[in-house]
């Protein structure tokens, strides 16, 4: 997708304060942090959101889950909260799926 600014960060048009990545996904700083510790964590291969997930997504989404704990591991976050956004109704401001890690202090509930 060319227009895609994290699709762009994936090929490394885009620089990006890069905290993780293997060959399925990619973990870096968001510019605009809505917390101390900000990473957004995203797939390599262009999915739009949670909508756009197929059956064969499965096993990709499951070590996505897995992998998230490991990133916040790295930065030395006890405690996070990951959140993604599905849709313009839903906030999703980059339609190309992705989670933010929130932490480095205690988060509000809501």
């Amino acid at each position: 997708m060319t227009d895609c600014i994290f699709c762009k960060i994936v090929a490394g048009d885009i620089p990006a304060n890069k905290v993780y990545e293997d060959e399925e996904f990619l973990a870096f700083h968001d510019i605009a942090p809505k917390a101390d510790t900000h990473v957004l964590v995203i797939p390599r291969r262009h999915i739009v959101n949670l909508n756009d997930l197929g059956e064969d997504d499965g096993a990709l989404m499951g070590k996505l889950m897995l992998t998230i704990p490991h990133i916040a591991a790295t930065q030395n976050l006890t405690g996070y909260r990951t959140i993604t956004n599905t849709g313009a109704e839903g906030g999703q401001e980059v339609f190309h799926l992705h989670f933010h890690i929130l932490g480095g202090r205690a988060l509000p509930g809501f």
